[in-house]
């Protein structure tokens, strides 16, 4: 068996991506990880994983809770060198914090399985406070503080710029899908032709985060591109019901992937002279957009995917010009109230006179 942790991936027999980190308990969990959740997901629980044991260098059932304030430190960084956006150093909060949930995740499966010695899961749910009252969670402070931060999005003229610099109908189509739809990267890449409704100008995102199935319209200049792409583009000797497909080289005909729609964006980013603009970017623009045009909050939260309303109601804070004009409003009828107070005490003060 190959020394612990070492990450390998494979391919199972009916064809799905799968990883191994060389520990009996810890492969268990992937399989069960790789049963129930996405594959972004099981790639990113096993990169978490291999990171935990590489640093630690312990067997999974010797991890204590110290071992895990160990692991936070090392991920902080010494703090010699922070960074600008933030002030932090190592890595990011919300990598960090994400790495901590992979790690309580596997040890909440050990516990669960009732046949380690393994009783007690080693991550802290947080630090007790001295508040009092409330709730367990209220009285408790996280582990890591993960900001609250708004996500990034591109002005119409920066969209019009890194379309204008895409060379080919299929990267038309693909980033007008995250532009104009909201979908997210996966959610391109696994459309299929099945999925696509022409005549009603809607797409059935299958392949959505967390499993999740919904049916969204999509706008015109999407389907236009779309067809110039079928039509023009597509290899006729393409073997798959996947909607877009390498045009070019060895991999000819076969569906796409995240690292090949990221290297089409990265090209166009360039010509455009654009400093940011990856794929979630784009569909924070379209959310915001659509905001911003009036779309209410419950329809935005339909077209984006969104399991909780919450994760929805940032776009209420992107919405710049949503929000002037709600102010404005607000701030117009606190004027007509005033002047009102203001002509009936002029009207009190007269009568009293």
């Amino acid at each position: 068996m190959s020394s612990f942790p070492c990450l390998a991936r494979f391919v199972s027999g009916s064809g799905q991506v799968r990883f191994r980190l060389g520990d009996r308990l810890v492969d268990r969990y992937l399989e069960f990880v790789a049963g129930r959740c996405r594959p972004n997901t099981l790639r990113a629980v096993a990169f978490d994983l291999k990171a935990f044991f590489s640093v630690i260098g312990k067997a999974p059932l010797e991890v204590t809770a110290a071992d895990v304030f160990e692991f936070l430190a090392h991920q902080r960084g010494d703090r010699t060198v922070v960074r600008l956006a933030d002030g932090e150093s190592g890595l990011s909060a919300r990598t960090i914090a994400r790495r901590l949930s992979s790690v309580s995740g596997f040890y909440a499966y050990l516990v669960a399985r009732g046949d380690t010695p393994v009783q007690v899961n080693p991550v802290p749910r947080g630090l007790l406070t001295r508040r009092q009252g409330g709730s367990r969670r209220s009285r408790t402070a996280p582990l890591v503080r993960v900001p609250r931060t708004l996500p990034r999005i591109l002005s119409p003229r920066e969209a019009d710029r890194l379309v204008g610099a895409l060379r080919t109908h299929r990267d038309r189509a693909m980033v007008l899908a995250m532009l104009l739809a909201g979908l997210r990267r996966c959610e391109v890449l696994g459309l299929r032709f099945a999925d696509v409704q022409v005549a009603d100008r809607r797409l059935a995102v299958v392949e959505g985060k967390g499993g999740h199935h919904r049916v969204v319209p999509a706008a015109n200049r999407f389907f236009d591109a779309l067809g110039a792409y079928l039509h023009d583009e597509r290899p006729g000797t393409a073997r798959t019901d996947r909607v877009f497909v390498v045009l070019k080289g060895p991999r000819r005909g076969l569906p796409l992937s995240a690292e090949g729609l990221d290297e089409i964006l990265a090209g166009a980013r360039r010509r455009a002279g654009l400093e940011h603009a990856t794929c979630h970017e784009l569909r924070h623009t379209c959310l915001t957009r659509l905001r911003e045009a009036g779309m209410a909050l419950e329809a935005v939260q339909a077209q984006a995917g969104h399991a909780s309303i919450e994760s929805t109601r940032v776009y209420l804070h992107l919405a710049n010009d949503w929000l002037a004009g709600e102010y404005q409003r607000a701030a117009e009828l606190i004027d007509a109230d005033a002047a009102a107070v203001a002509e009936m005490l002029a009207v009190q003060t007269v009568a009293v006179r």
